[in-house]
């Protein structure tokens, strides 16, 4: 991917303080024409910087207020059944191959303690899975953010 440069890089955070603003209101803020906004936001969309809308959703008013970590021990020669097997399961909202113990970290939500044994029964019963670890997520101490990477600005590509 083409690393993004300094115009990009004010133009997302703009639209990072203040999401709904249009692009007329981007491009006055940012001291650019509004077509120049336009084919950048273009740009960024064709090189898949945004993510889908849904990452925020809060999962919390879907009645979803408990969230854990699983850490599933994997077949590896059986990972990519296993991974669309975990995809199934409507509760798993991300997961991630992961180095170390564990082969994969699912993120899930659940209603309650017993929804949440319901869903690690369910990951448990892949075909491949040998075990798992859950951690419950206690509160989110820092929520997802790009900010300070926006701030520092684009880094040399290595």
């Amino acid at each position: 991917m083409q690393p993004l440069d300094l115009t990009d890089t004010r133009l997302l955070q703009a639209m990072a303080k203040d999401p709904r603003r249009t692009v007329v209101a981007l491009a006055q803020k940012l001291g650019l024409s509004r077509n120049t906004v336009q084919a950048r936001m273009a740009q960024l969309e064709k090189k898949s910087v945004f993510l889908s809308f849904e990452r925020r959703i809060n999962t919390v008013s879907l009645g979803y207020p408990l969230t854990a970590f699983i850490h599933v021990h994997v077949q590896q020669q059986k990972l990519a059944a296993i991974t669309r097997s975990i995809a199934a399961v409507p509760e798993v909202i991300e997961a991630f191959g992961v180095t170390g113990q564990a082969d994969i970290l699912v993120r899930v939500v659940a209603v309650d303690a017993e929804d949440l044994f319901r869903i690690n029964g369910k990951i448990l019963a892949c075909d491949g899975v040998e075990r798992c670890d859950t951690s419950l997520a206690m509160g989110e101490l820092i929520p997802f953010r790009v900010e300070p990477l926006l701030a520092r600005g684009p880094q040399p590509a290595s």
